[in-house]
């Protein structure tokens, strides 16, 4: 724990629910002002995504992400939820299918996200500062 406060954020859908810490990116920002946020799901591989009413360009963007990061996605606005391969990763990676800003980590086993599937309604709020 820095001399910061962190700030958690709890994502529902369904009976799946996880617990993530936010970065301090400004995209992190952007999302945690925006919050509570709810959307519907879709998938793409081992991907969750949403969108999310926040339009903001790309900050430090990566191509390549881990089981677990949490992302804005610019090019289709949308929160992406990583925790495994997409259709277009190589062998040993997990390829988003546009540069992603990372704005979170999930705590725990991300794979639990495999549970949700497409068309469920998702909830992200606040959870503590």
């Amino acid at each position: 724990m820095g001399n910061r406060s962190e700030r958690w954020i709890k994502l529902v859908a369904g009976s799946v629910e996880v617990e993530a810490c936010l970065n301090d990116t400004g995209t992190a920002v952007g999302v945690w002002d925006m919050l509570p946020v709810t959307g519907t799901v879709m998938s793409w591989g081992d991907e969750l995504y949403f969108t999310i009413p926040l339009d903001m360009g790309l900050e430090d963007p990566r191509e390549i992400v881990e089981a677990g990061d949490i992302a804005y996605w610019p090019q289709g606005k949308a929160l992406c939820l990583f925790f495994g391969p997409t259709p277009i990763s190589k062998a040993g990676e997990i390829r988003p299918a546009s540069p992603v800003n990372l704005v979170a980590k999930i705590k725990g086993d991300p794979r639990v996200l495999k549970g949700v599937a497409p068309g469920t309604a998702i909830m992200v709020k606040r959870e503590r500062a």
